[in-house]
């Protein structure tokens, strides 16, 4: 099983496309990817909607519900390449089921003699990832937000941008335990612009009562640590 970089700069990835096949003529419509550093959403993200040049196949847009209509107006890839490769390039890539989305990427950068993927990034496949460490199961994004309770009931249809976020928070708890939940606000070069000063008590402040917890809270808290222990073999806060 693939070992990945936790520190390194990661770029969640998704696409959505007019077909299943790019040696068919298919082409990308949607990118959405999401920007993690040291396991952490910088916020960074990359979001684009692509005119195909090219009629979407039915079955398509019955999966995204991306029309035609709807892209009409918007850019062409070559039109977005540059600033899409800016922002991968020098990161791993976090793809469910890469094939399919380095496969079409590819395609476009051959259009436009920009080589291929991996020339610029590195690629984790989650898909692979999750086949090794639950064999013989469903492996899905939709059967992995299950496997770690992760709540995806607002994603009636597919959207790269949306399944980004989504395959992150499957990827944090997939590969490392916890998510983290609780984050500074960050530049846009990601250092903390949260101001940490030591804060002093005053030596003749009051005493506090102490309100403790009753014996049903007290278990339902215990409850939800195991639950968590359970769905991401790691839990921080029973430790």
């Amino acid at each position: 099983m693939k070992k990945i970089d936790s520190n390194s700069r990661l770029i969640v990835l998704d696409t959505e496309t007019t077909g299943l096949s790019p040696q068919e003529g298919h082409r990308i419509i949607e990118i959405g990817c999401v920007e993690l550093v040291n396991r952490r959403l910088t916020g960074k993200r990359f979001h684009v909607y692509i005119n195909p040049e090219r009629v979407i196949d039915d079955g398509a847009i019955a999966v995204h519900g991306i029309t035609n209509e709807f892209l009409g107006d918007k850019p062409r890839f070559h039109d977005i390449a540059e600033e899409f490769i800016a922002f991968i390039k020098d990161a791993e890539l976090v793809i469910h089921n890469a094939p399919f989305d380095v496969g079409f990427i590819n395609h476009e950068f051959s259009k436009l003699n920009q080589g291929i993927v991996t020339e610029y990034s590195t690629v984790f496949d989650t898909l692979a990832y999750a086949r090794k460490k639950h064999p013989g199961q469903r492996n899905s994004l939709d059967a992995l937000c299950k496997r770690y309770n992760i709540d995806n009931s607002h994603r009636e249809l597919h959207g790269a941008l949306l399944d980004a976020e989504i395959l992150a928070e499957v990827f944090l708890l997939m590969t490392g335990g916890q998510v983290s939940l609780l984050d500074e606000p960050r530049t846009d070069d990601g250092a903390s612009i949260q101001q940490h000063t030591v804060k002093y008590l005053a030596a003749d402040r009051p005493l506090l009562a102490v309100i403790r917890c009753t014996d049903q809270e007290l278990q339902e808290h215990q409850q939800r640590l195991e639950a968590i222990q359970k769905a991401s073999g790691q839990c921080l806060w029973a430790q």
